[in-house]
């Protein structure tokens, strides 16, 4: 692009009109190009199942745009924000190695961007190619400001499986009625549940097995005989999804942008934060019919859940009937609660472990942490009232029985500058105070602590982390995100981890690499990864209410001795509190 079309460009950009909350995204040498990129963020009245309300899109959209790049590119993205919200953004899975300060989590790596000002995240994408997702990072604003990131192999690089005739992305969501800002504020308020969602979306749309929403359908129109890659997405906030596609076969050849071993399946689980890569082949010849794409909840715990299912469309092109006539053939989708079918598809995940694409498992382990994650309940500090919790308390989560709270300012920023007095404590706990019958009958005693604490990590510590799920409040599955790392899913079971038995079966050789791990309702799961990425990163359930409630903690990782292993310092923008 030369220098007048550049000028004439950000003439335009600047003009446009500053209602809302305001993107730039600027993506340079993809594929030795350089290509710029503009995201408009505003608020945006969106009409779903006869309900229409205001809420935050990109460029009108929801949900929002596709970022495309390649593996080696750099990111600048300025998000300018002009709604009355609070704001920052989250990468989710992308390394951001040395990059600490554009990962995005509200009060972790950055103070969020108040009304009328602005920040550049700026990032390179280092040594990953797939399918990630980017979404706010503060509140429950996630329900609509949500959108994929496509990481291209680097020029040249061919797919490890046949290249696909074409790729489609399909992004999964849960749409409110009501503001999910208000659902949220109520329930921390009066120690409550939230309110449920009205609706699972696919590419923004509710699907035609919901009232008033037939014409709200994704379609996907397929030619005979080709390969699609599906690029999909759980953006839902509060639910893992079981998906299928009616009369057609998926083969899973990627997960959380890491090759897998390619397998067959019917049905795939995904939670929400993770992606998987699948390979859709058509039927040969087009038949005489259309089938539902669908997807509806895995659901583990005592409480309500949105029991619906969101539903699209396949039909192929060149079918000799209308449409509208012809027969609709539906996809069989496992029981709510198939806890059995959720482990055996974890079961089947492989790393490629190929001379390419390494399965790097850390070997000799520095440091070993066994971590309980679950609910429980904390009291009402509402004076001369009750909550609306078991017995008159409020809900809480915790991980080691804390519950964490955020500071009011970031801790990136307060250890960077050595200002950490009185912002958070480095003494994490290394396991449970307290040893009970974790998946067995709860304890008398369901209260949860809570604090601001951190675990610190030597540069380069290589960690064994186990994570127990618990019964307090009833066994359920918690998808966990590790910001800054991929980490590899070395074993898992069922009932309480044993220390002495369990580690003989770990998979040291080709386990899968992700960057969120369902731990399983009533068992464990056991990850390993690097610690080389200097910074403080958000390790969080992915459930949103459950980290509303507590269910997160921070890891600090110190800078190393040379160069190339300290974070550099805060941009001159970065947000204040």
């Amino acid at each position: 692009m030369g220098a007048n079309s550049l000028l004439q460009c950000l003439r335009i950009l600047f003009s446009l009109p500053t209602c809302c909350l305001f993107l730039v995204l600027v993506v340079t040498k993809v594929g030795g190009v350089t290509r710029h990129y503009k995201f408009d963020i505003k608020l945006e009245n969106v009409t779903r199942l006869c309900h229409t309300k205001s809420i935050v899109t990109v460029n009108g959209q929801f949900p929002g745009p596709r970022i495309v790049a390649r593996e080696g590119d750099t990111l600048l993205i300025k998000v300018v924000n002009h709604v009355q919200n609070n704001i920052s953004i989250h990468w989710h899975g992308i390394r951001q190695l040395q990059s600490g300060w554009a990962d995005g989590p509200a009060y972790v790596t950055q103070c969020p961007i108040q009304t009328g000002q602005s920040y550049v995240y700026n990032f390179t994408i280092t040594g990953q190619r797939g399918t990630l997702l980017w979404h706010a990072h503060i509140s429950w604003l996630r329900s609509t400001l949500y959108g994929p990131i496509i990481i291209l192999p680097k020029p040249n690089v061919p797919y490890p499986f046949a290249k696909p005739y074409k790729e489609v992305p399909i992004i999964f969501g849960e749409w409110f009625n009501t503001d999910t800002e208000a659902i949220i504020s109520q329930a921390l308020q009066t120690g409550g549940s939230p309110n449920l969602s009205d609706a699972y979306t696919i590419n923004g749309l509710p699907g035609l097995l919901y009232n008033c929403s037939t014409k709200d359908t994704f379609k996907l129109k397929v030619k005979p005989g080709k390969t699609y890659l599906l690029r999909l997405i759980n953006a839902a906030l509060n639910d893992e999804l079981f998906f299928s596609i009616a009369n057609h076969t998926l083969t899973i050849v990627d997960a959380d942008a890491v090759y897998v071993k390619p397998f067959e399946t019917n049905t795939l689980l995904i939670a929400p934060g993770q992606t998987t890569n699948v390979l859709l082949k058509t039927k040969p010849r087009s038949p005489d019919a259309t089938f539902l794409m669908a997807a509806r909840p895995y659901a583990t715990g005592l409480g309500a859940f949105d029991n619906s299912t969101t539903a699209g469309i396949l039909h192929y092109e060149s079918t000799s009937k209308s449409t509208k006539n012809l027969p609709i053939f539906k996809p069989s989708l496992p029981p709510l609660n198939d806890t059995s079918f959720a482990t055996n598809f974890s079961k089947k995940l492989f790393s490629l472990a190929s001379a390419q694409y390494p399965a790097n498992v850390p070997n000799k382990i520095d440091k070993r942490f066994f971590f309980t994650v679950g609910l429980g309940t904390s009291p009402c500090d509402q004076q001369n009232q009750t909550c609306q919790g078991p017995n008159g308390t409020k809900f809480s989560a915790s991980i080691n029985n804390i519950s964490f709270i955020l500071p009011n300012t970031a801790l990136l920023q307060s250890h960077f500058f050595g200002q950490s007095n009185g912002i958070y404590d480095p003494d994490y706990p290394y396991s449970p105070t307290h040893w009970f019958n974790y998946t067995g009958n709860p304890p008398n005693n369901t209260m949860v602590g809570n604090g601001t604490k951190v675990m610190v990590l030597n540069f380069n510590t290589s960690v064994e982390l186990v994570m127990q799920d618990t019964s307090i409040l009833g066994v359920e599955s918690h998808p966990l995100h590790l910001h800054g790392f991929n980490f590899f899913i070395v074993g898992q079971g069922f009932g309480n981890f044993d220390p002495n038995k369990d580690p003989k079966s770990f998979n040291l050789v080709d386990p899968v690499e992700r960057n969120t791990v369902g731990v399983p309702s009533g068992g464990w799961v056991a990850i390993r990864f690097l610690a080389d990425n200097p910074g403080v990163w958000l390790m969080h359930c992915h459930l949103e209410v459950h980290t509303s409630w507590g269910l997160k903690m921070a890891w600090l990782v110190l800078d190393g001795k040379l160069p190339n292993q300290k974070l550099p310092p805060p941009p001159s923008d970065l947000p204040k509190c």
